[in-house]
């Protein structure tokens, strides 16, 4: 079994800041990664006042235009399959769903029912391309991101799971590393998730001096060059 690159702790400490905060930190951290790795859609969240999510994936792909083809027995199994897929971790999760039907979001996956059982799992939220229903009656502190919003289950069925997928243009694959808020998304690589608060407490140095002149009451052209020049010494 392969070495933890770190502990349930990392990642509650990554929750303290908001998604686009981690992605300016990973431009640090990992350079390779700055043009990709993070979704590039707009999202409705079912609460954008809850604070962000942080946690390994957990993937599966769903479909709702047409019914599944199987018996309703194998769709049963399938769905619990999809559970013990779910409860089967160590660390906090955070669901990543694509929906793969044409026009994504026709049948809600997510509502009253599955936000509570999958908060039950240890489940914090879910990221999905598909549509999500209940809004008065979704489990509390369980944050969806979701593509729409939908009154109708439809067909909705699970395909398949632990699976690679792709979410508003965000590839993702079991185990990564999630953080996602009303912004949307980006998949932190394991090997960086420790480096992230000290990327941040440096990006956060360097705004501040930039910052501090823009509020000053003589801050003009010749300020600002100032200021951009101190907070690139700023190491």
């Amino acid at each position: 079994m392969a070495e933890r690159l770190f502990e349930p702790a990392d990642l509650e400490a990554l929750r303290r800041w908001d998604t686009p905060t981690i992605c300016n930190a990973l431009e640090i951290v990992a350079p390779a990664r700055r043009g990709r790795g993070f979704t590039l859609k707009p999202f409705t969240a079912a609460d954008p006042a809850l604070p962000p999510i942080c946690g390994v994936a957990r993937t599966g792909r769903i479909r709702a235009a047409a019914p599944s083809g199987r018996t309703r027995e194998q769709d049963r199994d399938a769905r619990l399959g999809w559970y013990e897929y779910v409860a089967a971790a160590d660390l906090p999760t955070v669901v990543v769903l694509e929906d793969l039907d044409e026009t994504p979001g026709i049948g809600a996956f997510w509502g009253e029912v599955n936000t509570n059982v999958h908060k039950g799992l240890g489940v914090l939220g879910c990221v999905t391309s598909g549509s999500f229903r209940d809004l008065d009656m979704l489990a509390p502190g369980f944050q969806i991101i979701g593509g729409a919003v939908n009154p109708s289950h439809a067909h909705v069925h699970i395909v398949d799971f632990r699976g690679d997928v792709v979410v508003h243009g965000m590839p993702c694959s079991h185990e990564d590393v999630v953080h996602a808020d009303r912004h949307g998304a980006v998949v932190i690589p394991a090997d960086a998730v420790r480096a992230v608060p000290a990327a941040i407490d440096l990006i956060t140095r360097r705004e501040k001096v930039v910052l501090d002149m823009c509020k000053r009451s003589d801050f003009n052209i010749a300020a600002l060059r100032e200021a951009l020049s101190k907070a690139d010494e700023i190491h």
